[in-house]
């Protein structure tokens, strides 16, 4: 693929980034840090859920034709043979007119067919008991295999495990599970201006926080973030570092990126062999976006602008990551909302615009979190959602439905809808 000199098309660059990205190789992962991964094979039961037929309930377990005829009034009484807890096996067989008091979780013992609940039944003394009410075959008794069946496929490759996911490959038995690995991503900040967190910071610094947003952002997306530090304004420098970085699946620079005189980021690149297939978006923020291949790694090289360079990795650098860990749904989910302001944009471009989401009047609302400029960070930290104005697109009237990408489950603006019942 031919480096593009022009600028790119949001659209068309995201395909760009994702066309040749496939899941990494599977590895055994143990069943708690599987937490939020995907399975990479199908995974079979090997023993029946539950393994044997047993109690719903604590009570008695009974022949319900020994009790067919029990009511209030008309109790039928019966002797007590034993106890059973869950965990014990019952050696012995229910017989007419007996029951053993029985546990939640225990097996059912042989000869019974039912579990008369303690609701349901009143002691007489330890040895007997009067049951008060009739009970069916079957009742208050879970099945062997009602929830799962020997030899059945519990969970399909491709499946993303969740807390239940791993109740069942728990009760299966399952300690190690094949999920797909989670790609390295190597950070390197550039700037002789970038100082990092903790150090006693000169006035003409500024703080790497770039650094520390990139690597939330790809532990949030399923990866595993490498820092590379912070390399000065030198070629040389980048070039060591980048030269370590090249280890990781994903490559990601921040600044550096543009035409300056001390721009050095896409020559040490092309230096180490990277394949630059685009550098210049057709959005904002985020214009100056370079975006290679090295083999089979992908290469970032973001800008410096903290709010551009968290826009790009969500909207290239997090699908990336979540679809090579084999998730299905890579994007962030969108709904549909209307605009809360007016909007206007030069419409060769998409911008992403930060919002807050309310309800108002039963419909979802969302406004700009104040001034969108690049350095803006605190924009992000007000975000509820990014609202996609498209390229073609000039205004937004007030009203207009706009899609927003969620960046959050719980909305603050859902509970508080602008004075107005939802």
């Amino acid at each position: 693929m031919k480096i593009n000199h022009k600028p790119v098309g949001f659209k068309e660059a995201r395909k760009i980034v994702l066309e040749k990205a496939d899941p990494l190789r599977p590895e055994k992962a143990g069943l708690r840090e599987s937490l939020g991964r995907v399975l990479a094979a199908d995974m079979v039961a090997g023993r029946n859920l539950p393994p044997w037929n047993n109690s719903a309930m604590d009570g008695f377990a009974v022949r319900a034709r020994d009790v067919r005829t029990a009511g209030e009034n008309t109790p039928v009484d019966l002797k007590v043979i034993g106890d059973l807890p869950a965990g014990k096996q019952w050696k012995g067989k229910v017989g007419a007119g007996e029951s053993v008091r029985i546990m939640t979780g225990a097996p059912i013992p042989a000869g019974a067919d039912a579990v008369a609940r303690v609701e349901i039944t009143r002691e007489i003394d330890r040895g007997r008991i009067q049951v008060l009410s009739s009970v069916p075959p079957g009742n208050d008794l879970r099945r062997a295999g009602e929830d799962v069946r020997a030899g059945s496929v519990v969970l399909m490759a491709g499946a993303e495990i969740r807390p239940a996911e791993i109740g069942i490959l728990a009760a299966m038995n399952i300690s190690k599970v094949p999920v797909y690995q989670r790609p390295r991503v190597s950070i390197l900040a550039t700037g002789d201006e970038i100082s990092r967190v903790g150090k006693t910071v000169r006035k003409d610094r500024i703080i790497s926080s770039n650094s520390y947003a990139l690597a939330a952002q790809v532990i949030e997306a399923g990866g595993i973030p490498l820092d590379l530090g912070i390399a000065r304004d030198d070629r040389e420098e980048i070039l060591d570092r980048l030269s370590r970085g090249l280890q990781a699946d994903i490559i990601v620079t921040s600044a550096g990126v543009s035409v300056g005189d001390y721009d050095f980021v896409k020559d040490v690149y092309r230096e180490l062999g990277v394949k630059i297939i685009f550098q210049r978006l057709k959005t904002r923020p985020g214009q100056p976006l370079v975006f290679g291949r090295i083999g089979r790694k992908s290469v970032f090289g973001l800008p410096g602008n903290p709010v551009s360079s968290m826009i790009c990795f969500e909207e290239f650098i997090r699908p990336l990551v979540r679809q090579m860990t084999g998730h299905r749904n890579i994007f962030r989910p969108e709904i549909p909302v209307r605009a809360g302001e007016a909007l206007e944009k030069n419409p060769r471009q998409t911008h992403f615009l930060r919002c807050r989401i309310f309800r108002q009047r039963g419909e979802w609302w969302g406004e700009t979190t104040g001034p969108q400029g690049s350095g803006i960070l605190s924009s992000m930290v007000k975000a509820d959602g990014i609202m996609i104005f498209p390229e073609g697109l000039e205004r937004i009237a007030k009203g207009d439905l706009v899609r927003v990408q969620l960046l959050r489950d719980d909305i603050p603006g859902s509970i508080k809808s602008k004075g107005h019942s939802a």
